[in-house]
């Protein structure tokens, strides 16, 4: 956050607010560049995005819904630790405000697959995936 705020209140030139933005503690094996942070980022989102449309192409089958329809979510979800990194991700969603809202949301993610893959209840997989999304939103 502490970032974002520095990007919106710099006055610098547009290239160097979106690297100062970018750049962060994670350096280490598996280190970006700011660009390949962006197109990752993107790439995730809209893998995400479209995995969630043709889970409403499926809609008439529960379970390829659920499937589609979590993957989808988990990918456009994750795809923010791309540019903020998976530490600083993972700190945020389990900081003492989104504590809750972030073991709800996992909760009815594993309980959404458990239900479409080794249940394979359509009833069950609706509710967790309207749950999942409720939890979402909250």
């Amino acid at each position: 956050m502490r970032k974002m705020k520095e990007y919106i209140m710099s006055g610098d030139d547009e290239e160097d607010r979106a690297e100062s933005f970018l750049d962060d503690e994670s350096e280490g094996l598996c280190s970006l560049s700011p660009t390949q942070r962006i197109y990752a980022f993107a790439a995730c989102l809209l893998s995400g995005l479209v995995l969630m449309f043709l889970s409403l192409i499926v809609f008439a089958k529960p379970i390829k819904f659920a499937l589609l329809f979590t993957f989808g979510n988990v990918l456009a979800v994750g795809s923010t630790a791309f540019l903020m990194g998976p530490e600083q991700q993972l700190r945020m969603m389990f900081d003492s405000v989104r504590v809750y809202a972030t073991a709800i949301y996992i909760g009815f993610v594993v309980l959404a697959l458990i239900c479409a893959l080794w249940i394979q209840s359509k009833i069950l997989t609706i509710l967790a995936i309207m749950c999942e999304i409720c939890a979402l939103i909250w």
